[in-house]
């Protein structure tokens, strides 16, 4: 079963291709401004983007 997707915010792509993130995520995940990486999939039959934060990401708060 799928879980439930949590709504934070939307967000324009920037020209240089930036997306900002809504600040709810750093309440959210345990994640650093600065530190943290993501690994983004696309599931292209749903015409998604998904970002995870990366296992190996120095930015995790232990």
């Amino acid at each position: 079963m799928k879980k439930e997707l949590v709504y934070l915010d939307t967000y324009t792509l920037q020209r240089d291709m930036r997306l900002r993130l809504p600040k709810a995520i750093l309440n959210n995940l345990l994640v650093e401004k600065g530190v943290t990486k993501f690994s983004i999939f696309l599931d292209s039959e749903n015409n998604e983007l998904l970002l995870r934060v990366c296992k190996d990401s120095a930015g995790e708060k232990k």
